[in-house]
């Protein structure tokens, strides 16, 4: 890196289950070994909130004493979460970083999160009591219901979006009152950060399937109902965003007797492989991203040779 020019920042995305969190962390301990410091922005919706552990692989203690993460454990569960508002709290930690001679990289999310930070990406306003309207008629009705309501107002945009997709379907409705069209396609990728580097974590749809299956299982296994249990003593429930989670619905409808264990396995399993899917496809729009495979050997030393070339050779 060239004397007085800011640290260049990575961006690791891929599929649930593909190693993303310990594939930054090994990134950059490397980076740090060349010379170049390096720290972890959070970009997973869910691992934003406190006592969300399990069900959203968030990194262990001791991957974070190893390096710094940012933007982890920073909202109460009983907070509701936009994209807008993590756009904001993103860009200012990766400004500070780079500030500071640090270069961030940018872990996990959907593109959507992702592109909202990096990209010229604007979202219309908001207004709380829409909103809260719409989520009252959402808590009424439920989603499915709700994605009717949409549908008869908009259907281009119902068309796009997952009737189970309930904050998004109240989104779109808020957007809808607020300006009299809801766009649901993502904008052309144009960077509005300096020195972005995308990278891909690719596996085949077996493998990923299998590291979903096994990764739903091991959750299930180390305390997620219980690490439910203590969130909705904690408030999980009038959380508008945290109890949508995928593994906390479903053990929420466990607990209220709708699914048994072995159903509430089965159906985040499903959800999550429909969810990895439709990002993937999302992903795989995107021409800037370069796809690496998963699970090869020493990617972090490859990663790590693809940003110092690259900043050299500017």
């Amino acid at each position: 890196m060239k004397p007085g020019s800011a640290p260049p920042l990575a961006v690791i995305i891929g599929p649930t289950a593909s190693g993303k969190s310990s594939l930054a962390v090994r990134l950059a301990l490397r980076l740090a070994g060349l010379g170049l410091p390096a720290e972890i922005v959070n970009a997973d919706s869910m691992a934003l909130y406190r006592g969300m552990d399990i069900g959203t692989a968030k990194p262990s203690a001791r991957e974070q004493a190893m390096v710094p993460h940012h933007l982890v454990d920073v909202l109460d569960i009983r907070e509701s979460s936009t994209v807008a508002n993590f756009q904001v709290l993103a860009r200012r930690t990766i400004e500070v970083l780079r500030a500071r001679g640090v270069a961030p990289i940018l872990v996990g999310g959907s593109s959507l999160y992702t592109r909202a930070v990096i990209d010229d990406f604007r979202f219309p306003g908001t207004d709380p009591a829409v909103r809260k309207r719409w989520e009252a008629q959402l808590d009424r009705l439920g989603a499915e219901a709700l994605h009717e309501v949409l549908a008869e107002r908009d259907p281009a945009a119902a068309a796009k979006i997952l009737p189970g997709n309930a904050r998004r379907v109240v989104r779109a409705l808020e957007v809808l009152d607020l300006t009299g069209h809801f766009e649901v396609g993502l904008p052309e990728p144009r960077y509005l950060l300096a020195d972005v580097h995308q990278f891909g974590l690719e596996l085949d749809r077996v493998t990923m399937d299998r590291r979903i299956d096994e990764r739903v299982h091991a959750m299930f296994d180390a305390g997620l109902v219980e690490e439910v249990r203590t969130l909705v003593r904690q408030g999980l429930r009038q959380g508008v965003t945290a109890s949508r989670a995928l593994g906390y619905r479903q053990v929420l409808a466990m607990l209220d007797g709708a699914l048994s264990e072995e159903q509430a396995i089965a159906k985040t399993i499903e959800q999550t492989r429909r969810f990895s899917r439709r990002q993937l496809s999302w992903f795989r729009r995107d021409p800037r991203i370069r796809w690496l495979p998963a699970l090869a050997p020493g990617l972090e030393e490859h990663i790590a040779e693809l940003l110092v070339h690259d900043k050299a050779s500017e």
